[in-house]
């Protein structure tokens, strides 16, 4: 699915996405957000560490992450890099347990 049609997605949602990228292997230290964040890959790869949940999550290429607010996350970008979309929500809109949707593109929901 492109990245057009990703985001038209989105939309159908409500939700607004914006693009960002990183080259192969970056890194992002742990952290949290004051807001949901919904995220969709859109190329490539990226693994999102979960320590409070003890889990990895991969997105792959089609593939989302809900993650609601607050929740401890670091990532690695794999080795084509990654292009992802991401939306923002007010705290508690996700609930309180992240969630992985592989083939969410491929999905009916």
């Amino acid at each position: 699915m492109s990245e057009a049609a990703l985001r038209a997605r989105l939309a159908g949602e409500g939700l607004t996405a914006s693009t960002w990228g990183n080259g192969p292997f970056d890194h992002y230290a742990e952290h949290r957000h004051a807001y949901d964040k919904v995220l969709v890959a859109a190329a490539g790869s990226i693994t999102f560490h979960l320590p409070e949940f003890d889990r990895d999550v991969v997105l792959r290429s089609g593939d989302r992450l809900d993650l609601p607010a607050n929740t401890l996350h670091g990532a690695d970008v794999g080795e084509a890099g990654v292009i992802c979309m991401e939306s923002h929500l007010p705290a508690g809109s996700l609930g309180t347990q992240p969630a992985h949707r592989a083939g969410w593109e491929a999905s009916d929901s």
